[in-house]
């Protein structure tokens, strides 16, 4: 599968939600079965595990620390955990969004989810993208989440391996290594000065 037909189906499944494409923090919010129902309605089981696999190679693309610097100042903090559902949440927010936010994230400001979170309202974050994509391939298939996981795994080819560890904003230690340090220059995250010169609409923002 390719990325333009990956988008494709991320933004037709947001047309499909209406105008609860983008609050992920909604109650009844319609994307997922929009775009678990779209998965299933036009891929092949095959199709849905290589979907799978090209929407880890867009969350990578996000993998920088200057995303992250964007995540922690709209969370108010963003573990690792928490960088890996904030960019979950990037991608349902489309293609648009996803490519301007990779290129600046300070456009994050603009974005109407993200200023109505700096009121607590809202949420941009989604857990996960992978289990919604196994629920496509489950109802596709008949099997169940533990077949899922290892047919995506047999089917993705292997990464490289990491190689020691290091420590992430939240103190935690994770991998590093050519396959697992974020893009770009990483900065003290609680340093108010560093942010506001970084990204100063996201730090007037949420200031």
């Amino acid at each position: 599968m390719d990325h333009d037909t990956f988008w494709q189906i991320v933004d037709d499944a947001r047309t499909r939600a209406g105008r609860g494409a983008d609050d992920r923090g909604a109650e009844d919010d319609p994307l997922p079965d929009a775009l678990t129902a779209v998965l299933v309605e036009r891929l092949s089981p095959d199709e849905i595990l290589a979907f799978a696999a090209v929407s880890d190679e867009v969350s990578t693309a996000a993998y920088a620390w200057p995303v992250w610097g964007a995540a922690y100042l709209i969370e108010g903090g963003c573990s690792d955990d928490g960088f890996m559902d904030f960019r979950d949440g990037l991608v349902l927010a489309g293609r648009d969004v996803f490519t301007r936010t990779v290129a600046d994230p300070d456009s994050l400001a603009e974005h109407p989810v993200v200023v109505a979170m700096a009121s607590d309202q809202g949420w941009f974050g989604f857990e996960s993208l992978d289990s919604l994509v196994g629920d496509a391939w489950t109802k596709a298939t008949g099997r169940d989440d533990e077949d899922y996981y290892e047919a995506r795994d047999t089917a993705a080819p292997s990464a490289p391996a990491a190689t020691g560890t290091g420590t992430g904003t939240d103190g935690s230690e994770t991998p590093v290594g050519a396959s697992t340090d974020p893009a770009g220059e990483r900065w003290d995250f609680d340093d108010e000065d560093e942010n506001r010169r970084r990204l100063p609409r996201l730090a007037a923002l949420f200031a």
